[in-house]
């Protein structure tokens, strides 16, 4: 499958669909970070020895003889003569790190056909196997990195050692080399000034909370990346339950804030929201960050029932559409800042404005109440 199925596909699969506490919880995802043994670290590796991990690792997912192994269907690009705004894309669809965007050396991923696995190449780490899943599933997502990692491990030897665990290039990630994130939208706990002190309990749980792209990266939209901050000294079944565990208690207190939001500021919160959706519709020029605050308040306000006839799956396209290299990509051309910012406001109202009429128009056709600002 050529590089312009990934590119030009406004969600992946995995975006499409609601998965457990999908009003709160985006995605959840699971990393592991491997290296193999008789090679340095990307820190510090050669050419050679990037390209010799680089043919090992792909030649198992790809040219694999057994029947289990080819179901994967995995593509396989390399970054190195990819152009910059293709490795931009990559990264806001999820599929590839700002890490790995960034790296001037040898550099790939493999990706599978439905986009929610990808397993890139020489990053930090020799190998990082990701696999994404809607909503709250960090069991389903860590069997089928677990899967792949199984896969590889029987083929490639891995640097392992039995007091420390596996060997990565980055001590914190030393032991089972596992990051298991949940992506929340969390607006309400914004709104409430309570986003504050939940961030800062964070690292007593042994967990950390970065931006949307992770490590290095700020929120954006009330979005958050609620990681665990321990990968040594804990099994990986122990890493998942304490993941599990503080992402319910995150999700019973958005739940608390959305509640008390309704019950004592219904009016402002209505039109606070509703003026999002406005601004989404008639907006001739929007900022990144004024379309990620609105398009985070149209999320909210279809899963409160203030607003109707908008499908989710709409919304997570245009969380993709209003990203610089997405937004390049789409009009075919570099675009300055300004331009940029004109050709979001365009490009967001006409698909917000199509798919609410369709909507709208569906629920007429089958006799339903609709909602217009």
């Amino acid at each position: 499958m050529n590089i312009e199925h990934f590119l030009h596909n406004p969600t992946t699969n995995w975006m499409q669909e609601e998965g457990q506490y999908g009003d709160i919880v985006m995605s959840t995802r699971i990393r592991l970070a491997r290296n193999l043994t008789d090679f340095r670290f990307p820190r510090a590796f050669s050419d050679e020895e990037a390209m010799q991990i680089d043919k090992a690792v792909s030649n198992v997912l790809i040219d694999a003889d057994d029947e289990e192994e080819q179901h994967f269907q995995f593509s396989y690009f390399s970054l190195h003569d990819m152009p910059a705004l293709q490795r931009k894309v990559l990264v806001e669809k999820h599929l590839i790190s700002p890490q790995l965007a960034d790296k001037e050396r040898v550099g790939s991923v493999l990706l599978s056909k439905d986009e929610s696995i990808s397993v890139m190449i020489n990053e930090e780490d020799h190998i990082r196997i990701q696999c994404l899943q809607p909503g709250l599933q960090l069991e389903k997502a860590y069997e089928s990195a677990d899967q792949i990692d199984r896969l590889l491990e029987h083929h490639l030897p891995y640097a392992f050692d039995d007091t420390f665990g596996y060997l990565t290039s980055c001590p914190t990630n030393t032991g089972t080399g596992l990051r298991a994130s949940i992506m929340m939208h969390l607006p309400a706990l914004t709104m409430t000034n309570q986003i504050g002190s939940l961030i800062s309990t964070m690292p007593r749980l042994g967990m950390v909370v970065r931006g949307m792209y992770g490590e290095g990266t700020e929120s954006v939209g009330n979005y958050y990346q609620i990681s665990n901050q321990i990968t040594l000294g804990k099994s990986e079944k122990d890493i998942l339950l304490d993941l599990q565990s503080v992402t319910e208690q995150i999700i019973q207190k958005e739940t608390e804030a959305r509640t008390a939001l309704i019950e004592h500021a219904s009016i402002a919160l209505a039109d606070r929201l509703n003026r999002s959706l406005g601004t989404l519709l008639y907006a001739r020029i929007l900022t990144s960050e004024e379309a990620a605050n609105c398009l985070s308040n149209v999320r909210l306000g279809i899963y409160l029932g203030i607003i109707q006839n908008i499908p989710i799956a709409v919304l997570n396209e245009c969380m993709l559409y209003m990203q610089p290299g997405f937004l390049q990509q789409h009009a075919g051309t570099t675009l300055q800042p300004n331009e940029r910012d004109v050709y979001r406001a365009s490009l967001l109202r006409e698909r917000l404005q199509c798919n609410r009429e369709l909507k709208k128009g569906h629920s007429d056709e089958e006799g339903e109440d609709s909602y217009d600002v």
